[in-house]
């Protein structure tokens, strides 16, 4: 198969073109640094140089390609607009490329955010209507808006909290493990969806079958945690039994508003915001896997502690940790 990948040099896309280039696939990437795409080790894979905007580019990248996948993204903005000219503003470039050929699949990598938050003991799954909370949720919601307009075959994947070897986000928690320090929001109980990222690798893969056309799907490990429950399995993956700290709300939301304003003033993107509160706070982000895994027979293999056994095992080769 011949296949197209946008994001292909960030987090979950290296994890993603190592699982098409293992089952033999010829493999294009749109890389923005060909240095930081030749660094993976990609002899295999053709290398187109742009990024969202680039027509010229993303013309080159879909011509020919049977599947495209389209990972690339702002998971971090300085506000809504800019959220929305990355993820569906960039989402419509490459689908006015992808038209000219059309695929025979266009896999979006979406999120659970796009759905919003959800009750402790009642993961979402596809059926319930999206109610996103945040700026970067609204933005991934309009990105799928566009893709299940279009008129080829298509498959959205909403992702959970991914980890996994290369991840710089879930890194943080293990270097304060390191340090014997655990912060949760709120008492801890805040109810959890994960995804190791070669499982999610895996999903992505699989969502382009022909069973998994025009569906939205969510891609998770069955087995729910909690956010206390996370921090103590890092601590663990890392050899030490960490004090879990809880952050009381009023304090979650003066810090995210002191950070975000920061941040404004200093004209910077940053995760930390105001507008996180939604999302750090509600009390679960819970998703079902069960569909994706009933039409494709995709299995998330990896559980919680052997996955982040793997990604503090990496980080520590890779002199991250």
């Amino acid at each position: 198969m011949k296949a197209f990948v946008t994001g292909g040099t960030g987090f979950v896309g290296a994890h993603l073109v190592r699982a098409l280039r293992a089952q033999g696939d010829a493999v294009t990437c749109l890389v923005r640094s060909p240095a930081k795409a030749q660094a993976l080790g990609w002899a295999d894979v053709r290398l187109v140089r742009g990024d969202l905007d680039d027509a010229r580019a993303l013309r080159d990248g879909c011509t020919g390609v049977e599947v495209i996948y389209h990972v690339a993204g702002r998971i971090s903005a300085r506000g809504l607009d800019e959220f929305m000219r990355a993820n569906r503003d960039g989402t419509a470039n490459v689908l006015e490329a992808a038209a000219e050929q059309p695929p025979r699949r266009f896999v979006l990598v979406s999120s659970l955010a796009a759905a919003g938050p959800t009750q402790p003991g009642a993961p979402v799954d596809e059926t319930r209507p999206p109610s996103p909370v945040t700026p970067y949720g609204q933005s991934k919601l309009a990105a799928e808006v566009l893709v299940r307009a279009m008129a080829f075959p298509w498959t959205i994947v909403r992702p959970p909290t991914v980890y996994g070897e290369r991840d710089r986000e879930v890194l943080k928690l293990f270097k304060l493990a390191r340090l014997g320090l655990a912060p949760v929001f709120g008492d801890g109980s805040q109810e959890l969806s994960v995804i190791y990222a070669g499982d999610l690798a895996a999903a992505l893969v699989a969502a382009a079958a022909p069973a998994a056309a025009n569906r939205v799907y969510y891609a998770a490990h069955p087995a729910a945690t909690t956010s206390r429950a996370l921090v103590r399995a890092i601590g663990r993956a890392v050899g030490r039994e960490p004090r879990v700290v809880s952050l009381p709300a009023p304090l979650v939301r003066g810090l995210l508003w002191t950070i975000g304003s920061v941040a404004h003033l200093a004209g910077r993107a940053t995760l930390l915001s105001s507008d996180k509160a939604a999302e750090f706070l509600a009390p679960a982000w819970t998703c079902r896997p069960d569909a994706l895994m009933r039409d494709t027979g995709w299995r998330p293999d990896t559980d919680l502690e052997t996955g982040l056994r793997r990604t503090a095992q990496w980080y520590r080769k890779e002199g991250w940790l």
